[in-house]
């Protein structure tokens, strides 16, 4: 992920670090040394296993996150905001803008008043239908045109929008500035987040009990069943990318998060038994009614403006990154980076 030394620098604040990429995150820059602060919710659950092999320099509830920034002015290096409401069904959209919005706006505002790095997650959930495409031109006019299908992808898009009138508008901003437009992330870490963790890990246990994959039907007349297509990039990918950011403080933006590459959920499955060595057993249920008109059936990131900003490394594969995620993680006795 880079080898920076960061020890001799202010904190890293991770919000969301004891989630799925926000643990990756802070497990990248503690191999580089860096002082890392943990803002999260941890409940009574499993995720504070996400973070239980970090050296931390501390742990924060999120309502403590205000009042430690107030008194740690002038020693935060870079604040990282991963933290939200990330359920693609979640229905309280009171809870979801207090989340997503509201705590985003709020860390804009004390970084571009502090002088802080500001990297924070948006989603290709902003796409919408993907009827518009995939092009993360972050202008007010172009996300003025896309229409989310849900609360969660509406919130995100809520922020952009905002930030786009802020940096256009030349109001006080953070030093550095990225939102990126995650899409499909799968990787260790991700087991807390029940029916929306990644394909892949819903899989795993189906394939080794010898059992099929279950994968919705399409109900679209241009998709064959399991033909749909989506972004799926490898976490490190992502945290690639977020490392790449923190060593090139002169990139700003909002960028999308992903490989350039669609690829089937069939391809999905079919790796994760090829990676234990195995045949693909599939077999297709109706997708949920519920989510059926707002399903989309097709993403796939455009790359070119994260590339033109000086970003070159290359993406996994999908069966390579399956490959990694299921024999160094999923067939492991403890599957916790």
């Amino acid at each position: 992920m880079g080898a920076s030394d960061l020890s001799n620098r202010g904190v890293y604040i991770v919000t969301g670090a004891a989630g799925f990429i926000g643990s990756n995150i802070a497990a990248a820059l503690g191999e580089r040394g860096a002082r890392v602060v943990v803002s999260d919710r941890l409940g009574d659950g499993n995720m504070w296993r996400n973070i239980a092999k970090r050296e931390l320099f501390d742990v924060l509830h999120p309502d403590q996150l205000s009042g430690y920034l107030e008194e740690h002015d002038g020693g935060v290096e870079a604040v990282i905001h991963m933290g939200a409401i990330s359920s693609t069904t979640e229905t309280d959209v009171d809870l979801i803008i207090d989340n997503n919005y509201r705590l985003s706006l709020d860390l804009w505002i004390w970084c571009a008043s502090h002088g802080v790095p500001y990297i924070y997650a948006s989603s290709a959930a902003t796409y919408g239908d993907g009827a518009l495409g995939f092009d993360d031109d972050g202008s007010i006019d172009a996300l003025a045109q896309l229409r989310p299908l849900n609360p969660y992808g509406w919130s995100k898009h809520l922020f952009d929008r905002r930030v786009a009138r802020m940096v256009a508008n030349g109001d006080l901003r953070p030093p550095q500035w990225v939102g990126l437009k995650f899409f499909n992330v799968y990787g260790p870490n991700e087991y807390h987040k029940g029916g929306m963790q990644s394909v892949v890990s819903q899989v795993y246990p189906r394939a080794i009990a010898g059992e099929p994959a279950r994968l919705f039907k399409s109900h679209h007349p241009d998709y064959e069943d399991g033909g749909q297509l989506r972004d799926f990039v490898w976490v490190d990918d992502c945290v690639r990318i977020i490392m790449w950011l923190l060593d090139n403080r002169d990139v700003n933006g909002l960028f999308n998060c992903g490989t350039g590459q669609a690829r089937s959920f069939v391809d999905l499955a079919s790796a994760v038994y090829r990676a234990l060595d195995m045949e693909p057993m599939i077999e297709f249920v109706p997708t949920p009614e519920n989510i059926r008109d707002k399903y989309q059936y097709f993403t796939e990131a455009r790359m070119e403006r994260l590339h033109a900003a000086g970003y070159d490394h290359p993406t996994t594969s999908l069966e390579d990154g399956v490959k990694t995620y299921v024999q160094d993680y999923l067939h492991v006795t403890d599957p916790y980076r």
